[in-house]
C-alpha cells in the first residue's frame, strides 16, 4: 500500500508521458529535416557499416480498434503489390546514396500487417533487400506476424528468404475484449501459427501482449497469460494499451466507460508481470520479458540493452535505415521520417527524392540527455562516469541536472555515488522521471497514459 500511495503522490496514475522509444519522441519531429538532408546524413554513413533496417508495410485486411498504428485497410492484394514496387524504387534508391559494403545487423518487417504479403511479394522483397544489403554475420531478420493472416506458404516463403524471428500480436485471448477492441482471434488459431513458425524451424518467438484494455481484470489477464506461456515465446512486449481516440479515430469505437483507470492498469501489469517472472522469464526495461537464452537477456545482463521504434533491442548499429510510408531513419546526425500519407511517399520516390518530410537533426544537448533518458529506461540507472567520459559533462553540471529529480520523486530515485538509480519500488515511475531529464517536454496530452 505504501508503494501505490508513493505513486498516488507522484501523480503517476493521472500522468501521461512518451514512451521513449527515441529522443527526442517522434511528437517533436518538425518540417525542419528534408530530403537534401537525409541525402547528406547518407554520404556520411562508412563504408563496409552494419546497419539496420526497417520495413513499413501500411496494409491490414482488418483494422483493429485498438492500433494506433500507421495502416489502411485492403481487401486485395493489388495495391500491396503496387506498394512493394515502390519499396523496391526507394531501396535502389537508397542502395546508390549509400557508400559501399554496407550490411544489414538487423531486418525488421513491420505495419501494418506485413505477414499478408504473397509468397512472391515475400521473396522479391527479401530478395531485394538482400541483394542490396547483405546481412552480417550474426544478423537477425523478423516480420510481425498477424497469426489470422498467415498460412504454409506464406510462412515458407518467409523461412526460405532467411527469416530468423517471428513477433505475434495476441493482445488478449478473452472473447470479450477481443469484440471489445475489434480483433478476433481464438487461440487455437493463434497456437496454429505458432505452430507453423516453429515447424518452418524459426528459433526465436515474440508475443505482444496488451494490458489496460477494455474490460480487461485480474482474473482474465490472468488466464490470457497462462494461455501465452502455453505457445512457449522466447519473448514478451507487455504493452500498455494506449487510448489517444485524437490521434487514432478508430479508437472511438472503444467506449472509455470499459477502460481500467490508472491504479487497475498497475495491478493488471503487476498480474503478468507475477506469472512471467514465475515462469523463468527475466524482465527487461519496463515492458519486456524474455527467456535467459534469449538475446535481449543477454544483452542486458551485459548492459548493452538499447532502445528504439520497436521497442529494446540488443542491435548496437548506430544508423537505423526505414523504408516505405511513415518509416522513421535515425542517423548520427537526426531523425528523418518519410512522409506518412502513401501518395505523397509514392510520388517522391517516383519523383527520384528522398520522400523524408519532417524528423529532427540532433542539438547539442539531444546526446546526453537522450542516452541518460535511455539509460533510465533500459536499466533503471545513470552512470555519472559513462555521461561525463562520452559527452564531457561533469559530474557538477550533472548534479544540477538531477536535482529537481532527486526532490521530486524522493525516495524512489536515489543517488548512490556516482549512480542515479530508481528503486524497485519506483520503476513504474520509469517514464515520468525520464520525462523530467527531456528538454523538450511536450504538452502532456500528446502522450498515452505514464502506467
Amino acid at each position: 500500500m505504501e508503494q501505490i500511495s508513493q505513486l498516488r503522490r507522484a501523480g503517476l496514475f493521472e500522468a501521461r508521458a512518451p514512451r521513449y522509444t527515441s529522443y527526442p519522441p517522434a511528437t517533436q519531429f518538425g518540417p525542419g529535416v528534408d530530403g537534401d538532408m537525409v541525402e547528406g546524413w547518407m554520404a556520411a554513413v562508412p563504408p563496409g557499416a552494419a546497419v539496420s533496417l526497417y520495413v513499413h508495410v501500411p496494409f491490414c485486411k482488418r483494422l483493429c480498434w485498438f492500433c494506433a498504428c500507421r495502416t489502411q485497410g485492403t481487401q486485395s492484394l493489388a495495391p500491396v503489390a503496387a506498394y512493394v514496387d515502390t519499396l523496391l524504387a526507394e531501396l535502389r534508391q537508397m542502395r546508390r546514396r549509400l557508400p559501399q559494403g554496407v550490411v544489414l545487423s538487423r531486418l525488421h518487417w513491420g505495419g501494418g500487417t506485413p505477414s499478408l504479403l504473397s509468397p512472391l511479394l515475400v521473396r522479391r522483397l527479401a530478395g531485394a533487400i538482400l541483394d542490396a544489403f547483405p546481412m552480417a554475420p550474426g544478423g537477425e531478420f523478423s516480420v510481425e506476424i498477424d497469426p489470422t493472416e498467415i498460412d504454409t506458404s506464406r510462412m515458407a516463403a518467409l523461412a526460405e528468404t532467411g527469416m530468423t524471428r517471428a513477433s505475434i500480436g495476441v493482445q488478449d485471448f478473452d472473447p470479450l475484449i477481443q469484440e471489445a477492441i475489434g480483433r478476433p482471434q481464438s487461440f487455437a488459431l493463434t497456437a496454429e501459427a505458432v505452430r507453423l513458425i516453429r515447424d518452418h524451424g524459426i528459433a526465436g518467438l515474440n508475443a505482444d501482449i496488451l494490458y489496460g484494455l477494455p474490460h480487461q481484470t485480474g482474473a482474465r489477464m490472468a488466464e490470457t497469460i497462462q494461455q501465452l506461456l502455453a505457445l512457449s515465446p522466447d519473448r514478451v512486449a507487455l504493452y500498455g494499451y494506449a487510448h489517444v481516440p485524437w490521434m487514432s479515430k478508430r479508437q472511438v469505437m472503444i467506449p472509455e466507460a470499459t477502460l481500467p483507470d490508472g491504479e487497475a492498469r498497475l495491478a493488471l501489469f503487476d498480474t503478468a508481470r507475477a506469472l512471467f517472472l514465475q515462469d523463468g522469464f527475466g524482465q527487461i526495461g519496463i515492458d519486456h520479458f524474455a527467456k535467459p537464452h534469449d538475446r535481449l537477456a543477454l544483452a542486458a545482463a551485459r548492459g548493452r540493452l538499447r532502445r528504439n521504434f520497436q521497442g529494446y533491442t540488443d542491435d548496437g548499429a548506430e544508423v537505423l535505415l526505414g523504408l516505405g510510408a511513415s518509416s522513421i531513419s535515425r542517423y548520427p546526425q537526426g531523425f528523418a521520417q518519410n512522409a506518412p500519407a502513401t501518395g505523397v511517399y509514392v510520388g517522391a520516390v517516383r519523383a527520384g527524392r528522398v520522400p523524408a518530410t519532417r524528423g529532427h537533426a540532433f542539438r547539442a544537448e539531444d546526446g546526453w540527455r537522450g542516452r541518460m533518458i535511455e539509460a533510465l529506461m533500459c536499466d533503471f540507472r545513470i552512470d555519472m562516469t559513462e555521461i561525463q567520459d562520452r559527452f564531457g559533462l561533469s559530474l557538477d553540471v550533472q548534479a544540477q541536472v538531477y536535482a529537481p529529480l532527486l526532490r521530486r520523486f524522493a525516495p524512489v530515485v536515489v543517488q548512490e555515488g556516482g549512480m542515479l538509480r530508481i528503486t524497485p519500488e519506483g520503476q513504474p515511475m520509469t517514464r515520468l522521471v525520464a520525462q523530467a531529464l527531456d528538454g523538450y517536454a511536450a504538452a502532456e496530452g500528446s502522450h498515452s497514459s505514464a502506467v
